[in-house]
């Protein structure tokens, strides 16, 4: 049955929940801006909005970033404290 197929990772959705519902939240909101920031990219280019997708999407990665360091994951902390010191260099270089 396809529900037994899914069984386990509903339950770790829902443990995932119930240990910090907090986390679970910014990261579903991070998820959010990350896919709406990939859609918006997609549709628009070859000339996307980067002024107003900058913004948003180093917002997505400090909220990822956040949830990294409550979990105590290091690869994850580092991966997008990196791309938010990244996207914020280029974000500052299209400004100036």
């Amino acid at each position: 049955m396809i529900i037994d197929l899914f069984s386990p990772t509903i339950e770790w959705i829902k443990d995932d929940f119930k240990s910090n519902r907090i986390r679970f939240a910014v990261e579903l909101l991070a998820w959010a801006i990350s896919i709406s920031c990939s859609i918006t990219m997609a549709l628009t280019v070859p000339t996307p909005p980067l002024l107003s997708l900058y913004p948003i999407w180093i917002t997505g990665c400090t909220l990822y970033a956040w949830s990294s360091w409550t979990r105590k994951s290091f690869g994850m902390l580092a991966n997008y404290l990196l791309l938010t010191t990244i996207d914020s260099i280029g974000l500052i270089r299209m400004l100036t």
